[in-house]
């Protein structure tokens, strides 16, 4: 077989490999929502509870058409953004100092880990107390959330790091600096990426509910409306939008792995 050829197999096989993942992964949610569409349909489950999947679409439809799911999905976006931009820059900058100096490690972890453990509900009415019910305080409110993953990460991933490799740079002559950016960074940068992923995951949980501190606009403000209104299938579609951004934002960080920790030799499973 000609070189093409094989190239040609390979590609193929990679698709089908694809393919079977995306059907594989599909398998559940369609034999739920299948399932649900029955039982609601004869009625075993309660519409008002659990509306059928084909009422929580034509609500969403409904929400497209009349430009409020556009309007507060903008809104959420925007604030789970920069939310996660905030907390998680200062987090990732304060884990690399932290794992690189043990002084700051002792001047700064004890503070940081204690503030770690105030919940976010704890912390939203003092928050609204200083900042008022505005977007500053959402968005600090989703900040503090996102730091935490990102700084433990950063931190774990630099001290991970094989010190067998400082000695050879030191051998190289490499300064501290090219030490941390050839090294230290790329060393950490699984951690780090793992730590991405979880700031954005907890930035969503963090916009749920920074949206309940008196917000007139968002998904979140959507969902509650809805709830005390009894109008059950906009809160399936405000979960729904949840899942579905949260999934992105993760497939997105997952796709930078595979881009960029191409040298690791990982187990992949079976």
């Amino acid at each position: 077989m000609s070189q093409q050829g094989q190239l040609v197999g390979v590609d193929q096989q990679r698709y089908k490999q694809r393919v079977n993942r995306v059907l594989l992964g599909a398998l559940v949610p369609i034999l739920v929502l299948l399932s649900w569409q029955i039982l609601g349909h004869l009625g075993v489950i309660s519409s008002l509870l659990f509306p059928t999947p084909l009422r929580i679409m034509n609500a969403g439809i409904r929400l497209i058409q009349t430009g409020e799911l556009y309007d507060n999905i903008k809104i959420s976006v925007v604030r789970a953004l920069s939310g996660f931009l905030l907390g998680g820059s200062l987090g990732l900058a304060f884990g690399i100092l932290v794992g690189l100096f043990r002084r700051t490690e002792k001047a700064l972890d004890p503070t940081v880990q204690m503030l770690r453990m105030v919940p976010h509900l704890a912390i939203a009415p003092l928050f609204i107390l200083w900042f008022g019910i505005g977007e500053t305080a959402k968005v600090l409110l989703i900040a503090k959330g996102a730091f935490f993953p990102l700084y433990i990460n950063a931190f774990l991933g630099i001290r991970g790091v094989d010190n067998k490799l400082f000695d050879v740079t030191r051998v190289l002559g490499f300064s501290k600096w090219k030490q941390i950016i050839r090294l230290t960074i790329p060393g950490a940068l699984p951690h780090i990426l793992l730590g991405v992923r979880i700031s954005l995951g907890v930035s969503w949980l963090g916009l749920v509910v920074a949206e309940l501190m008196g917000s007139t606009a968002g998904i979140g403000y959507m969902m509650s409306d809805a709830r005390q209104f009894s109008k059950t299938p906009v809160v399936f579609v405000g979960i729904l939008i949840f899942a579905v951004f949260g999934i992105v934002a993760d497939s997105a960080v997952r796709l930078l792995e595979r881009k960029w920790l191409r040298w690791q030799d990982s187990y992949k499973g079976h």
